[in-house]
């Protein structure tokens, strides 16, 4: 099953130091993984929350993966807010087990400064750190 993640800056550099290959633990306050179904859903929450932030966080990224379809049958997807919101919900105590469940690696497919595009290659540059 493919997924997407819109994600800041912060959680997408812990996902760069795993080999882009796990999602990080949850905060504590943070008690659901939620990916989402569609590109549409994802880019919106990128664009419209994750790059609106205060500089330097003003950044929104949307990442593509996909899972096993044990992890699929295992999360079921939720509606949050409209047909158009759908996402699985992945309980933070499970999150381990769910990236043994990836069968992809994780990749930025799009990217956002201040509601606006941005080149992937340039966005790809800030992840590089010092």
């Amino acid at each position: 099953m493919k997924l997407f993640r819109p994600t800041g800056l912060k959680e997408l550099v812990l996902v760069r130091d795993s080999g882009w290959a796990s999602w990080p633990p949850r905060l504590p306050d943070q008690p659901i993984f939620y990916p989402v179904t569609t590109f549409g859903y994802a880019e919106k929450i990128a664009r419209d929350w994750n790059s609106v932030l205060p500089a330097p966080d003003n950044m929104g990224f949307v990442t593509e993966f996909t899972i096993s379809e044990a992890a699929a049958r295992r999360y079921p997807v939720e509606e949050a807010g409209g047909r158009e919101h759908r996402e699985l919900w992945v309980p933070a105590e499970e999150l381990e087990w769910f990236n043994g469940e990836l069968t992809s690696t994780i990749r930025i497919v799009s990217a956002y400064r201040d509601r606006q595009p941005w080149d992937l290659e340039e966005a790809a540059q800030v992840l590089q750190g010092p």
